[in-house]
């Protein structure tokens, strides 16, 4: 908004009631913009209608989150298991790669046409993954499930660019907070929260799962329009890279900025660090809450939800926090150490109450939620990793934080795959608490630059506040 032209006056006089000379006691008083409730709490009001676009998108996302593995291996039958595990691996390989691209392409097409992309690849190949599952083809389904794998990062995390590059920096951290506010709304929680009653509305076991997973098609629709039609924000609109650069020096501009900024890398070691447990126990959890200790996939889903409903309430909080008492020294206690001591709750507690007891769930559910609120301590990563490139290599740097972000998935599952056989779980959850350990130890030498962390850093012409 424009400053009011200095000739036009208000009906305001000074404290001695005479107006100035040259006065234009007919000129209305300037308006000022009033800012909403959304914008005080640190959601952007341009992207308002985006948020909730990711919100209903990711729900779609995350409907089958919890039952999409042992949903496979049935269908696949005999060995299926270790079938649906290599094709839920190939799926983290294609959250991985399209997680990058997701950056890199928001800085040359524009985040919302990569949204646009990331839409229609879910939408064609969820179709393509349905169709292929009744016929039992291991590279079918393979081939199907790792092409819709990348839809998701295309929409979700250049939404994520397109706050970075329009949010001022004092809110930034706060801003990615409610992203994953939204984020993690939908993927697991809306979704499981959607699953647990239309998987026996729709007929119950594997017949219900499959038409939960078509009704997915209409949550990710919806969220697609809603952020084609509702935000107008005109950075994410076209190209933000700078004209000079070439294609393939945008497209290599991630791997770049990690060569040049050697504190970019080990901030996106850490971040790829932060959900891979969470990934990780969707694939072993559901097998052992609902089957070896007897509680059963609906109380399973329910768990899901209250632990993610921790993480979803606490995302803003750890953002703001992060903005005020330093995002480093957040990320350390609360995302870290917290979230390893949360982990072994989760696992742990579930094992030493009662199998099938009512009130040993809801304990070992309380446990899960620690785990899941102190996840959120992470939060201010979405602020660091850019701080550290500097604004000329913003969008960079967020190709790199993306690519960390969905790489999560991939390490999670590569963990389970690599450990389960020989360690079992305990193996699984104890090597995810020495990969917080190593996170802790790197992020102890790391420092975020003081003018990016007090907000003072200058800004590209492109950021709006």
């Amino acid at each position: 908004m424009s400053e009011p032209r200095t000739t036009q006056t208000s009906t305001l006089t000074p404290p001695n009631g005479v107006p100035a000379p040259g006065t234009d006691l007919t000129a209305p008083p300037p308006v000022r913009e009033r800012v909403g409730l959304l914008a005080r709490l640190g959601i952007p009001h341009s992207l308002r209608w985006g948020f909730l676009g990711v919100l209903v998108f990711m729900t779609g996302d995350g409907i089958e989150s919890n039952f999409i593995a042992p949903h496979i291996a049935g269908v696949l039958g005999s060995g299926g298991t270790d079938s649906a595990a290599m094709i839920i691996g190939i799926y983290g390989v294609a959250v991985l790669v399209a997680s990058y691209f997701a950056g890199v392409l928001s800085d040359l097409w524009g985040p919302r046409r990569v949204m646009t992309v990331g839409a229609v690849l879910w939408v064609v190949f969820q179709v393509a993954f349905l169709a292929a599952l009744p016929t039992a083809s291991v590279g079918l389904i393979a081939l199907t499930y790792f092409l819709r794998g990348l839809g998701f990062p295309l929409f979700a995390f250049s939404f994520l660019c397109w706050i970075n590059h329009t949010v001022a920096r004092e809110r930034n951290a706060t801003a990615v907070g409610w992203f994953y506010v939204v984020f993690t709304g939908g993927l697991p929680t809306l979704g499981s929260l959607i699953a647990i009653g239309t998987i026996p509305a729709l007929g119950g076991g594997s017949l219900g799962e499959t038409w939960s997973m078509a009704l997915s098609l209409v949550f990710v629709v919806v969220g697609w329009v809603i952020v084609r039609s509702g935000v107008r924000e005109p950075t994410g609109l076209g190209r933000i890279a700078p004209r000079e650069q070439s294609a393939a020096r945008v497209l290599a501009s991630g791997i770049e900025v990690c060569v040049r900024r050697p504190k970019v890398l080990l901030a996106v070691l850490i971040r790829l660090v932060n959900t891979a447990p969470e990934f990780g126990m969707f694939v072993i959890m559901p097998a052992v809450i609902g089957t070896e200790l007897g509680w059963g996939q609906a109380k399973w889903l329910t768990m899901t939800v209250i632990v993610y409903a921790g993480n979803i309430l606490f995302n803003a909080f750890f953002g703001a926090l992060g903005d005020r008492i330093g995002w480093i020294r957040t990320v350390k206690w609360f995302g870290i150490a917290a979230s390893a001591v949360g982990l072994l709750a989760w696992w742990y507690v579930p094992h030493l109450v009662p199998a099938g007891s009512e009130w040993g769930f809801w304990l070992a559910t309380a446990a899960g939620t620690v785990f899941g609120i102190m996840l959120a301590g992470f939060t201010p990563m979405g602020a660091i990793v850019p701080a550290f490139a500097g604004a000329e290599r913003r969008g960079a740097a967020m190709a790199m934080y993306a690519t960390a972000a969905g790489g999560a998935t991939f390490l999670g599952n590569a963990v389970v795959g690599l450990v389960l056989p020989w360690g079992g779980g305990s193996g699984v959850v104890w090597t995810f608490v020495a990969l917080y350990a190593l996170a802790f130890v790197v992020l102890w030498f790391l420092r975020v630059p003081e003018e990016a962390a007090s907000g003072h850093e200058p800004e590209p012409a492109a950021v709006r506040r």
